[in-house]
């Protein structure tokens, strides 16, 4: 996703166009000699046929985070990696205390696991490796839990959720939450890609650090196409889903002077 593999001898591919000249000025065809074995079964020289498996996917799991836990909280014990996304684990609409983050490189993963065993507030948070499909069945997971997908308790507190939202007055302005801390202005123009949209129209909120909180606020031409937008409650931007919120003009400002 993020890098492009190199071949088996650590090269780029640049070498290749040098070897491939040497072997024609030695007298030597690319097709072999009529009747070799040669002609059509094997590479030229310096022809690597199977690239190098893809680098890992950067990712690491994290126990024993303290329950008042956020992502700029996670951001802060991986100070100076850089994070593509904090997913928390909830069990029963409740955090267990894990989460899985995504960095921005391979390499990444060593140092993070150098935090082991470090402490978030009073806690001890230790980190281990973990693999892509552990991560996209976490996400799988969450998923199913926000939409009320097994408990009956779950669904009966999800619907009366999204009642209060439904009853909600509209002005306009919706509340984005769960973000990643990635997400650019065009991204959530993606997102919202059946409305019209400027940039200026997008707000995306900071926390004190200058950094992304997570929350951004979009500005719709009217109440009418705000509350059209609620469609896209908790559907997925990138690999998080996003869930959306009426808001008010007032709250908007707020938040952004928070972030000031």
């Amino acid at each position: 996703m993020f890098f492009r593999g190199k071949y088996g001898d650590g090269g780029d591919g640049r070498e290749m166009a040098p070897k491939r000249q040497r072997t024609i000025d030695q007298g030597s065809s690319f097709y072999g000699s009529p009747g070799s074995s040669f002609m059509y079964n094997s590479p030229p020289y310096g022809y690597v046929s199977q690239p190098p498996p893809p680098p890992p996917f950067p990712v690491v799991r994290l126990r024993g985070l303290p329950f008042d836990c956020t992502e700029i909280d996670v951001a802060e014990f991986f100070h100076g990696l850089d994070i593509v996304d904090v997913l928390f684990v909830h069990k029963g609409g409740k955090f267990s205390g894990e989460a899985f983050c995504v960095l921005g490189y391979p390499l990444q993963v060593d140092y993070a696991l150098q935090r082991n065993r470090h402490n978030i507030g009073r806690r001890y948070v230790e980190v281990f490796r973990s693999k892509r499909q552990e991560y996209y069945k976490a996400i799988a997971n969450e998923v199913s839990e926000a939409r009320g997908g097994s408990p009956r308790h779950s669904a009966s507190r999800a619907k009366s959720y999204d009642e209060g939202k439904d009853s909600a007055e509209h002005t306009g302005v919706l509340r984005l939450r769960g973000l990643p801390f990635s997400a650019s202005k065009d991204d959530i123009m993606d997102f919202f890609n059946d409305f019209v949209l400027s940039e200026d129209s997008i707000h995306i909120i900071m926390n004190l650090e200058g950094r992304p909180s997570g929350e951004a606020y979009v500005e719709f031409e009217n109440a009418e196409e705000s509350k059209a937008a609620m469609t896209k409650d908790r559907m997925t931007l990138g690999s998080r889903y996003i869930e959306l919120f009426p808001s008010s003009h007032s709250e908007m400002e707020d938040a952004i002077s928070r972030g000031r």
